[in-house]
């Protein structure tokens, strides 16, 4: 049976929780796991990376694990291959994350409801990003608010 979540209860999850740990996040700017982290942390949440290739992404300690990190996690972030979502969502109910987050095209039924009989709430086959875009402001047709208001696209765009 597929689990379909709302935007009221997106809005809450958004609201609720601000540390976010990052499974699979790339030092690579290019990669959509950066670009959302970044974005994320622009907008106020904490971000905790995830990855054990690197000791720093966007000037924050990485962790090889989510059984690594210090303290509460509310969201774990999963930028992963469906077959190895089932492993984090053990990890994240290990480490008592409160939201299991599986990014755009990233469904497991399996690991969802096990997720769920834990206690955690699921989000899946979407991404944190532009959900918080959506819901709180500043999605456009790129996915960027630029801050200006304007029938004419600027030839570049300050802050």
């Amino acid at each position: 049976m597929k689990f379909v979540i709302d935007s009221p209860q997106l809005r809450r999850i958004l609201k609720e929780n601000h540390r976010v740990a990052v499974v699979g996040l790339s030092a690579n700017p290019m990669r959509p796991s950066y670009f959302a982290a970044k974005y994320l942390k622009d907008h106020g949440y904490e971000i905790v990376p995830v990855n054990p290739n690197y000791p720093e992404i966007l000037g924050e300690k990485c962790y090889p694990s989510l059984l690594d990190i210090p303290g509460q996690v509310d969201v774990v972030d999963l930028f992963q291959k469906p077959d190895q979502i089932p492993a984090f969502v053990d990890q994240a109910i290990a480490i008592g994350a409160k939201v299991v987050w599986m990014q755009l095209g990233i469904v497991s039924e399996a690991a969802a409801d096990k997720a769920r009989a834990a206690g955690l709430e699921v989000v899946m086959d979407r991404c944190m990003k532009i959900e918080y875009a959506r819901l709180f402001g500043g999605l456009n047709l790129v996915g960027v608010n630029t801050r200006i208001i304007s029938a004419k696209r600027p030839l570049y765009i300050t802050r």
